[in-house]
């Protein structure tokens, strides 16, 4: 049965759905992860590192939200501060240096928007990984798992492919914060998600997204297997292929063109 828009936000934002640390103990092998932007600190809501997938090495990137009380708040239930941006950008300017493909999950309900991160420069952050990840020249992969919030969840999907898990969803902004601009009425959240056009599916029709993952097995062994297979025929493709940079443009340049030009 088809869920309305504001329940597949609801499972999105469910405390027991796989995180991104879940995602790379049971995808890849021999994590090692990597701290720090060198520049001010290290952001606990951005986890990232070189792993092996099926062999091979790659550069693994997930926004992590945690599961209990304990654990969102020691990540900042996933909405990342600039030098978690910038640590990530750090690892993939690593990656593209050493030719390693680089496979990130977004989680987030948005970045940070506190003062501190302001001040350290949270908008140049998010606009210089969207201006580096554009001209990479490995594979790149972004995967939604639940929330895909804004600005901070673009800040690592500016890749070859994105994929969306079945009740992940992808938007501009969170059906409160749309209903408190529009209405002046958070309540009518139900609403602006109907509007939003963010499921999986309305982002498969406006060309935003490759591919829908299913949910049927989710947290399974089986469910994790099946996207380590999709995630290594994937990459399989795309590291043979010469112009990558080029059509990565042109994939952007496309999306929503046919609603556009209607």
């Amino acid at each position: 049965m088809s869920l309305i828009p504001y329940n597949r936000v609801k499972l999105a934002r469910d405390s027991e759905r796989p995180t991104g640390l879940d995602y790379i103990r049971n995808i890849f092998k021999g994590f090692m992860e990597f701290h720090g932007d060198r520049r001010f600190a290290d952001d606990h809501a951005v986890i990232g590192g070189i792993a092996r997938l099926n062999g091979n090495p790659v550069t693994v990137i997930a926004i992590e939200k945690g599961h209990t009380a304990k654990e969102r708040t020691y990540r900042n239930f996933g909405a990342a501060h600039p030098e978690g941006y910038r640590k990530a950008l750090r690892l993939m300017k690593q990656a593209e240096k050493f030719g390693r493909p680089i496979i990130c999950f977004v989680d987030t309900s948005g970045a940070y928007c506190g003062i501190g991160a302001e001040e350290r420069g949270q908008g140049q952050a998010i606009a210089e990984n969207l201006m580096e990840m554009s001209t990479l020249c490995v594979p790149v992969i972004s995967i939604l798992i639940g929330e895909g919030g804004s600005g901070g969840a673009l800040g690592l999907a500016v890749a070859d492919r994105v994929w969306m898990l079945q009740n992940a969803v992808y938007s501009v902004i969170s059906p409160e914060g749309c209903a408190s601009i529009l209405w002046k009425d958070a309540s009518k959240a139900e609403t602006a998600a109907a509007r939003l056009k963010l499921t999986a599916e309305d982002a498969k029709s406006l060309g935003v997204i490759e591919r829908i993952l299913s949910e049927d097995d989710i947290g399974k062994k089986e469910f994790y297997e099946r996207i380590r297979t999709l995630l290594a025929e994937e990459l399989g493709e795309l590291s043979n292929d010469l112009d990558l940079v080029g059509k990565r443009y042109e994939r952007f340049r496309q999306i929503g063109a046919d609603v556009v030009n209607k």
